[in-house]
């Protein structure tokens, strides 16, 4: 089959395309779906760099999300059938322990991503549970369904499960180009929120503003911290979302209201940071870390995204064997909304 394997960790020169991979077969419980569309996550960055410890066989393909039609079928497979459209859920568990069957199974010690913990979806064909697979509306493309997977379900779980969003809350949104960025403020403005946003550049901000944010900040116009602060006339927001980490933490917490919450769904710019701890017990303020979703969320957040009241955003197309110069493109931050390899 077609892919783009990687060879060893390091730069995208360690990306190459093949067309004689093989092609994974599934296992009782298992579906191998034809790739029609994946979507660039900041994850295939990291997973392509490589972090100490890390310890996948090589050669490795990349890539969590996906869509496409259903392809073969192993022992066991009840609900779906061969040429079904499917959206792929990128979170894989064991579907058996306590936390799988009490419906937390983004916690089941099991718990792996595709392209990060097995092989992804820049290839032509991927094997996932039958249960990860779910079945895609006539009216919804393949690449906006490919976009939205990880980003929303991790927007959702964040916000909503884990955040606790209501209707009436303000939320400051640390960046306004990535996925699940952009997909927050989406998420938001359907709780009905009050949505700041903060970002790089006044291009970034307009865009913002264009998918639903009430309020954008250029951060390289003013200090956004202090910006929040004059706003909210010394109050605070109720929520911040952070997917940047060493970088903006502090700033975060400067801009949360007093018993407010941080969500901390990412650290972008590094994974540790010196935090003033005396700001935490004084504002009473709740840090609370988020990844990923279990399968419910998944389900509710994609059935959202089917009706059309949440739009996946996608800045730019390229074809599987450009895979490399579409890393590029997502590792400089020239985008907004998602990147997809259509395969």
């Amino acid at each position: 089959m077609r892919a783009i394997i990687l060879e060893k960790h390091g730069g995208i020169e360690n990306l190459r395309y093949v067309e004689d991979f093989p092609a994974p077969q599934p296992k009782v419980g298992e579906v191998r779906v034809r790739v029609r569309a994946a979507a660039l996550n900041r994850l295939d960055l990291w997973v392509r760099e490589g972090w100490e410890g890390i310890k996948l066989p090589l050669p490795h393909i990349l890539g969590a999300d996906a869509a496409g039609e259903i392809e073969a079928i192993g022992n066991g497979v009840q609900g779906l059938a061969v040429g079904d459209r499917v959206v792929l859920n990128p979170g894989i568990s064991c579907g058996q322990c306590e936390l799988c069957l009490s419906g937390q199974d983004n916690l089941c010690p099991k718990f792996g991503i595709l392209g990060e913990d097995m092989h992804g979806t820049y290839a032509e064909y991927v094997v996932v549970p039958a249960r990860n697979a779910l079945k895609l509306p006539d009216h919804v493309s393949y690449e906006q369904a490919a976009a939205a997977a990880l980003v929303y379900l991790t927007a959702w779980h964040s916000l909503i499960t884990r955040g606790n969003l209501k209707a009436g809350e303000s939320v400051l949104i640390v960046g306004a180009g990535g996925g699940v960025n952009s997909a927050s403020i989406q998420i938001a403005k359907l709780a009905g929120a009050t949505v700041y946003v903060v970002a790089s550049n006044a291009e970034k901000a307009a865009q913002a503003q264009a998918l639903g944010a009430d309020v954008c900040i250029d951060r390289s116009a003013e200090d956004w911290s202090r910006a929040i602060f004059r706003l909210t006339e010394r109050r605070g927001v109720d929520v911040v979302v952070d997917n940047v980490g060493m970088a903006t933490i502090n700033s975060s917490i400067r801009a949360v209201r007093r018993g407010g919450r941080i969500l901390i769904v990412g650290n972008t710019s590094g994974y540790s940071a010196n935090i003033d701890m005396r700001y935490l017990f004084a504002k009473h303020i709740s840090l609370i870390g988020s990844t990923m979703a279990p399968h419910a969320d998944f389900l509710q957040v994609m059935r959202l995204v089917f009706a059309g009241k949440l739009q996946p955003l996608i800045s730019a197309r390229y074809p599987l064997a450009e895979a490399a110069q579409a890393q590029e493109r997502l590792a400089k931050g020239d985008v907004f909304g998602k990147i997809v390899l259509m395969v």
